[in-house]
């Protein structure tokens, strides 16, 4: 065996080394050229087709609960219908942003390109409407209302038409049965904004940008219900748009649907009665303004005494809910809006305050009782009362002598009040109030719960105002400046607005006698909405619960099987006892039979004797404008509460509608008689509508035809048997249920053959 020296193994080892280490250094210039290659030379390109392949979302819209009467009718429903969308993404990216193709859309459609180019700009403080008000990267609706033709000129010649789509989806209804509109009870819908987004995302409900969301209305108050919640199917995509792979997908779920404690029939009767009444109002002659009655505005609210749930609820001047699907166009919009519409958004039985005249003396009474005067004493009801110089006088200056506070409600006695408020406002110091002032009236005001929101479930509520002397403070304290400033005029003898603007910088923060005498009575600065004095009636009917009015009676899931029922909700006592009440009540019986409502129902007929009826009326003087009528009534079930404005007096203009209200739910004939196969609602519903094993909530089927040529009046005819009854009903649930199933399946099969390209 040959021993290699230890010098040349050693220079071995190290030439090895030298290889490795030159190996080593090779391979990390390489892979440093080759990230030099990649990341600074065509790091552009390469970055460029990375952004090709990105992920593409899906969304599969949710199908909106439907809003339901307490009968299970809907109001509120979905319908599907051949939508027309454009996404401004893909306009932007053409060289006339999509101006041309706009152009041809509107052609196929029948519709003005200039109507076309509006529905898809984006709304900002300075664009009107018509305007997209959504996100901009969802497809902005143009029509719901396309026709298969058109949709197929659309797909088959989708070169002529990019960014444009045809597809059929479910597009919200408002069917109005029985003609009832409940437009602002109902609300309405509109595209969800960047801003809403981003608000709710991190909530347990958040949105996606083809969301839809409740802008008024019980769509408002019960949106996160009934919207439920969008699939979304997301694929990895390259540049080109092929699908690489699913990502991930989570399935639409439907929302729940809501059924509510209106009724649409006696909803469609309350809003016929209301229109009829102000448009009768108009043919009379105003003595006081020396023209007819305006009658510009009314409500009416039909509310449950005992649980406080609203069974109809209208508001004048109206609008057609169905305007806002698919969008609103311009012209709409201005017709909706516009000063000479005297706004029908609003909701007047939760956003219309007047001074309630003298349905507010119920509210009087109580606060004389709490004062010490007794309900049964004498007072004094003259033709007037003058207090330092000035008269204030009574309805059409009448007396009735010594009467008690029965009967001082019963003919509407201003005097005997006059006369209680001014010996309070004495005893709690005039102008100079007392530490310890009692301010009976005021104090009463507020536990009857007026200057408050009620807490009734609708968006945007108005509290109303008691002009107690904390009110009155703040007011001054609000205008003084400027009334200070016009009590300085310029020279010579001030005018009557000087004096007057004087007198209030000086001491208008005192509440004078005068204040106290026209408050007695429902007038002055006191402001009140139609569902607080419907609250404020019904709970004289109960016996002194005051409960939040609601309209909401039971969510539904949309499977069935999660009923989530809506509890009646009280919120206080009047302040009465049991004996006040009864006397109250015998009271307001007495203006019904032979006070200043007896002429519309003892008078003429009301069955007395078998449904108890209390009335009282008002008629409110308002500063500058005609009186407005005021009707509030209760009967053991059920409270009615009308007011138009500009409409005259309370018994006068409000009573006729008021009364066939009535005479609609019970039964009621023009001789008195009853008939109850004709009564709508005898008695409150108590239980919810049925709900079938599927999800599905089927209305009952009404066969008597209305008897005035519209849906209002439709009552379901009497069976001969329970078990019979029973039967035929759910017969005739399922026979409608599947026959709904199968023209809604042909639907949508008709409609995606057609928007998918194809012929029948």
């Amino acid at each position: 065996m040959t021993n290699i020296p230890e010098t040349g193994r050693s220079s071995r080892v190290t030439i090895r080394l030298i290889a490795i280490q030159i190996l080593v250094v090779s391979l990390l210039l390489t892979l440093g050229g080759r990230l030099w290659y990649l990341q600074i030379r065509n790091g552009d390109e390469y970055q460029k087709e990375a952004r090709g392949n990105h992920v593409q979302q899906v969304v599969e819209p949710a199908v909106r609960g439907s809003i339901l009467d307490a009968r299970g009718m809907p109001l509120a429903d979905n319908e599907t219908r051949l939508v027309v969308s454009a996404s401004r993404t893909e306009l932007m990216k053409q060289d006339d942003e999509g101006r041309a193709v706009l152009e041809r859309l509107a052609k196929v459609l029948g519709m003005k390109p200039e109507t076309v180019r509006q529905k898809v700009r984006l709304c900002d403080a300075k664009t009107p409407q018509p305007c997209w008000n959504g996100s901009p990267y969802q497809p902005i609706p143009v029509t719901d209302d396309a026709k298969p033709q058109q949709a197929l000129q659309i797909r088959e010649r989708s070169e002529d038409f990019p960014g444009i789509t045809a597809e059929p989806e479910a597009v919200r209804r408002y069917p109005a049965p029985y003609g009832a509109n409940t437009a602002q009870a109902l609300g309405y819908l509109s595209p969800v904004t960047d801003e809403e987004i981003e608000k709710a995302k991190d909530t347990d409900s958040p949105f996606l940008p083809s969301d839809e969301i409740g802008r008024s209305g019980l769509e408002r108050t019960y949106d996160s219900k009934l919207r439920g919640s969008s699939g979304v199917t997301r694929y990895e995509v390259d540049n080109l748009g092929r699908v690489m792979g699913e990502a991930e997908s989570e399935k639409a779920r439907p929302g729940s649907n809501l059924v509510t404690s209106l009724d649409a029939r006696v909803q469609a009767v309350a809003e016929k009665e209301l229109d009829q009444a102000m448009k009768k109002a108009r043919t009379e002659f105003d003595k006081n303004t020396g023209r007819n009655y305006k009658a510009d505005a009314g409500a009416v609210v039909v509310m449950e005494n005992r649980t406080g749930r609203v069974v109809a609820m209208a508001s004048n001047p109206e609008y057609d809910p169905n305007a806002w699907v698919g969008g609103i166009s311009g012209k709409e919009y201005a017709k909706l809006t516009g000063k000479k519409s005297n706004y029908p958004l609003l909701n007047r039985s939760i956003q219309g305050l007047a001074a309630p005249g003298s349905i507010f003396k119920v509210i009087s009474t109580s606060a004389a009782v709490k004062a010490g005067y007794p309900f049964d004493g004498n007072y004094d009801c003259s033709s007037s009362y003058e207090v330092g110089g000035q008269v204030f006088k009574n309805f059409e200056s009448k007396g009735y002598g010594n009467i008690d506070l029965g009967r001082a409600l019963e003919v509407s006695c201003d005097t005997v009040f006059y006369d209680l408020a001014y010996k309070e406002w004495k005893k709690d110091g005039g102008n100079m109030p007392k530490k310890g002032a009692k301010d009976w009236f005021y104090k009463t005001a507020h536990q009857f719960g007026l200057g408050k929101k009620t807490g009734v479930d609708l968006p945007n509520e108005v509290s109303g105002r008691v002009p107690d002397r904390r009110w009155k403070k703040n007011y001054w304290e609000a205008n003084k400046d400027a009334w200070c400033k016009q009590a300085k005029n310029g020279g010579g003898a001030p005018s009557y607005a000087e004096r007057i603007a004087k007198e209030n910088c000086v001491s208008g923060m005192k509440m004078r006698a005068g204040d106290s005498i026209n408050y007695s009575i429902g007038q002055g600065d006191t402001l009140v909405t139609p569902v607080q004095m419907a609250a404020v009636y019904a709970a004289l009917g109960n016996g002194g619960t005051l409960y939040d009015p609601t309209i909401g009676k039971a969510v539904v899931s949309p499977d069935g099987k999660s009923v989530d029922e809506i509890a009646p909700h009280p919120h206080g006592k009047l302040p009465l006892s049991r004996k006040t009440l009864g006397q109250m009540d015998k009271a307001l019986q007495g203006v019904a039979t032979r006070g200043s409502a007896a002429w519309r129902f003892g008078e003429a007929g009301w069955p007395q004797d078998k449904i108890k009826l209390r009335a009282k009326t008002g008629t409110a003087e308002v500063a500058g404008k005609q009186t407005t009528s005021w009707l509030a009534t209760y009967t053991d079930d059920f409270t009615v509460v009308m007011t138009i404005s500009q409409g005259g007096t309370g018994s006068g203009a409000s009573g006729p509608a008021v009364r066939n209200i009535y005479n609609a739910m019970y039964g009621v004939g023009k001789d008195g008689g009853i008939d109850r196969k004709k009564a709508l609602l005898p008695k409150p519903h108590t239980e919810l509508p049925k709900i079938s094993k599927d999800g599905t909530i089927v209305a009952p089927r009404d066969k008597r035809p209305a008897d005035d040529g519209t849906k209002r009046r439709v009552a379901e005819p009497p069976a001969e048997t329970p078990d019979t009854r029973r039967e035929a009903q759910a017969a005739r649930n399922e026979g409608e249920r599947q026959q709904r199933q199968r023209d809604s399946a042909r639907q949508a099969h008709d409609v995606r053959l057609l928007a998918g390209g194809e012929r029948p």
